[in-house]
């Protein structure tokens, strides 16, 4: 049986909405390259984030 990773050994990124630190999760393990957002609501809230920048 194999041994399970500690959370801390986990690659993270930086929510650009929140800009809060996420965890890689199993279910991105496909496309992790690809993911950008913490939360399905950060997603949909990208817009809005963007129009404060300016």
């Amino acid at each position: 049986m194999a041994r399970q990773r500690s959370k801390s050994d986990l690659p993270t990124k930086i929510c650009p909405v929140c800009e809060r630190p996420f965890a890689w999760r199993k279910k991105w393990a496909d496309c992790w390259d690809d993911v950008k957002y913490c939360s399905e609501r950060c997603r949909r809230r990208r817009t809005q984030a963007s129009s404060y920048e300016d």
